[in-house]
């Protein structure tokens, strides 16, 4: 039996097949991912859909990977109107100039040597916090990124999921 306390489960167990893709997109921009969950509906429990969701995110290729990266902008550098982005990367508000120039400086040399954005699942994280691990994996073989890579994205992707389940609502 679902539970009533996550109205977002419920909405997305019956929402159309074009809202829930939409909402999912919204949440990863990997179609795979968004094609994945879908296929499997409905979810007894919100734990069904976070195993879905990890499963979904393991099983990506590296086209999927490079279209869910394609969804997430650089750290201190959310898109306008992206309030999920927003919310997650708070911590790098109030950051001094020279820690968000450090940032930029390193998301520069991150994209140039593995070919994306730097991503990390920044949620509850300083801006000093997301500096020393951009630092700390900027030194990684492009083999050990990519793992982690998936495992930032598999949190992100729950994180965004939970929300949706408890609020009905991934931006809000």
């Amino acid at each position: 039996m679902m539970s009533c306390s996550m109205p977002g489960l419920a909405w997305f167990n019956s929402a159309g097949e074009a809202d829930a893709r939409t909402t999912l997109h919204e949440l990863c921009a990997a179609r795979a991912w968004g094609s994945a969950l879908l296929a499997r509906r409905p979810y007894e429990s919100p734990e069904e859909l976070l195993h879905a969701s990890d499963k979904a995110t393991a099983a990506l290729g590296a086209a999927g990977v490079a279209d869910a990266m394609a969804g997430h902008p650089p750290i201190g550098r959310p898109k306008p109107g992206d309030l999920a982005s927003a919310r997650e990367q708070r911590g790098m508000v109030g950051a001094s100039e020279e820690l968000k120039a450090d940032m930029l400086e390193l998301n520069l040399a991150y994209q140039d040597r593995f070919g994306h954005v730097f991503l990390i699942c920044a949620t509850g994280l300083s801006a000093g916090q997301l500096r020393d691990a951009v630092r700390h994996r900027i030194d990684n073989s492009p083999e050990r990124e990519r793992e982690i890579v998936r495992q930032e994205l598999a949190k992100i992707n729950r994180l965004r999921l939970t929300r949706l389940m408890e609020k009905g609502d991934p931006t809000a």
